[in-house]
């Protein structure tokens, strides 16, 4: 394992191939769902828009990066419902 991942995060082996795919995306899970503030601003952001759908996150996590990634991408959607006016 990388010494830059810390046990908090990857405490089930001691070895990560983050060439392998399914590896990669479970590190990013990882990081995503136990996660300090340090370890998710070093993650590739456009990576975890790629990934998103894939990560089998938790419904409250998911949305979280859902909405996070939509307004950091441009896509915000003017509300509509007059919310915060």
């Amino acid at each position: 394992m990388s010494p830059d991942i810390p046990r908090y995060i990857v405490w089930s082996t001691d070895r990560l191939d983050l060439n392998d795919p399914f590896q990669r995306r479970w590190l990013l899970r990882q990081i995503l769902t136990h996660g300090k503030m340090a370890d998710i601003r070093a993650l590739d952001l456009d990576e975890v828009a790629r990934e998103l759908e894939a990560l089998n996150l938790p419904p409250h996590i998911y949305s979280l990066w859902k909405r996070y990634l939509e307004v950091r991408g441009g896509k915000e959607q003017p509300s509509t419902t007059g919310e915060g006016e």
